[in-house]
């Protein structure tokens, strides 16, 4: 086991930005697949499926709520709402665990079962125990308590924050899952693996709709990727902390210093990939 841990930097995030090539079409760029958003938090589907599409994914399908879809659509026509082939998933933002039906979770773990690569948030953490694929969970510290609770582990949200790298490293040890843990720095760590630090983004990040916005940059990303990490489920902790530092440096360019909102975090994206390349 380790306990070591290291700071990402911004070189490494173009490694594992997928530039297309001639020959390429909307399937080899990446296709996500998104389970997010409720009748409560459709907003949460409409910031994943934006980021997603600007991240350099293919195609996205969203697959959600019908409300939240209809919302989407609106946002962006180019979203394929019917169901596909995909090459990742992103599950669970602006979802609530206890209002989640039996129909939701059936389709839920369907999308586990296809061994694909999975991001995990919010209201789908809870299942991590289900993916058949690699997983990478997104909680913030307060979402980190309750997943620790349902695994037997007793801590609040100020001793998370206290020690991230602690926390993170314990979540993931017992679900055996990558763990990125948002904040102020964000901490991604695998089991048995040194974690990593990622230092990105103005305080002006903390907005809400900011953690739905990173997981579609998360989604594209491993959609990309697919392939290789199913291959090599240990490349997940590298390509996360590629997206935290994406996620945090379009921050910086839209906020300028000001007050943003999650779109323009969003809507950032493409000029923030263009500069990493």
């Amino acid at each position: 086991m380790t306990d070591g841990w290291r700071d990402w930097s911004l070189e490494e995030t173009a490694i594992w930005i997928r530039v297309p090539v001639a020959g390429d079409d909307k399937y080899s760029r990446g296709v996500v697949g998104v389970l997010t958003g409720s009748a409560e938090y459709p907003g949460a589907a409409v910031l994943g499926v934006d980021a997603a599409a600007r991240a350099g994914s293919g195609m996205v399908r969203y697959l959600g709520d019908p409300e939240a879809a209809r919302l989407v659509l609106q946002r962006r026509p180019e979203i394929v709402t019917a169901p596909g082939r995909v090459q990742s998933w992103l599950i669970g933002s602006g979802m609530d665990a206890a209002k989640r039906t039996g129909e939701l979770a059936g389709r839920i773990r369907e999308a586990l079962a296809q061994k694909l690569p999975t991001v995990l948030d919010a209201g789908a953490l809870d299942l991590a125990g289900e993916a058949r694929g690699p997983v990478l969970l997104t909680p913030h510290a307060g979402e980190l308590v309750t997943l620790l609770r349902g695994l037997g582990v007793e801590t609040d949200r100020a001793a998370v924050e206290a020690e991230p790298e602690l926390w993170a490293r314990r979540a993931a040890e017992l679900t055996g899952a990558t763990v990125l843990l948002k904040g102020a720095v964000t901490h991604v760590v695998a089991p048995d693996r040194d974690g990593i630090r990622v230092r990105a983004g103005s305080p002006w990040l903390a907005t809400a709709g900011s953690g739905d916005v990173l997981g579609g940059v998360l989604g594209a990303l491993l959609a990309a990727q697919s392939e290789r990490i199913v291959e090599d489920p240990s490349l997940l902790a590298e390509i996360a902390a590629a997206g935290a530092s994406l996620h945090g440096r379009a921050g910086d360019r839209a906020s300028a210093g000001g007050p943003i909102v999650a779109l323009d975090i969003a809507e950032a994206l493409p000029a923030t990939i263009a500069s990493s390349l």
